[in-house]
């Protein structure tokens, strides 16, 4: 079974956030032992802020790797301007590069199977550019889903999808790609 940490826990939220706030999380549990706990109840106090140290460690790798927020506005401007033939090239590229292998489908409700240590999934992006995408592509992404047999589904769009969208994909375990996501996604290439 693997576990999967809260998207609203404590350490989720930090792990999202500059490292350097875990880091002062870190320093401020540390002044605090020393000022208010018994000299021989410091360390203990101390050891408090290790969980917090180890997220702004594991933070500040992941943000080390991430493309800049100016690389991802660019690539999205870019995306935002490219056509279908070239935005599905592009997505095709990237999957390849993260080590994926790729199938190109002529479904209306995915657009490529991309599998990885027998992990399938569809991949939907033909409406990367609807204004508000709901719930319907949705559906038809988890019905293709159970048709091809794959164990996950993911729906990339430059525009957040409605809340009535969310709610199903969540509910529907459909991952959700979208604006600075997306961005982060597609300008993120693996280090050679």
């Amino acid at each position: 079974m693997k576990l999967k940490m809260s998207e609203n826990s404590l350490f989720a939220i930090l792990l999202r956030s500059p490292w350097w706030i875990s880091l002062a999380i870190v320093a401020a549990i540390s002044l605090l032992s020393v000022a208010l706990l018994p000299k021989p109840y410091v360390g203990f106090g101390v050891m408090g802020g290790f969980p917090f140290l180890v997220i702004g460690v594991l933070a500040a790798r992941k943000q080390w790797h991430a493309p800049s927020p100016a690389r991802v506005e660019d690539m999205l401007a870019r995306v935002g301007a490219m056509a279908w033939r070239d935005f599905s090239a592009l997505i095709g590229q990237i999957y390849v590069e993260k080590g994926f292998g790729v199938t190109r489908l002529n479904s209306p409700a995915a657009d490529f199977l991309v599998v990885r240590g027998g992990q399938r999934t569809l991949v939907s992006c033909k409406r990367w550019k609807a204004a508000n995408p709901g719930v319907e592509a949705l559906r038809d992404l988890v019905a293709a889903k159970e048709a091809q047999e794959a164990q996950h589904c993911s729906y990339l769009s430059l525009t957040p999808v409605s809340d009535t969208a969310r709610r199903f994909a969540s509910a529907q375990g459909v991952t959700l790609v979208s604006g600075n996501d997306l961005g982060r996604f597609l300008a993120e290439r693996p280090r050679g």
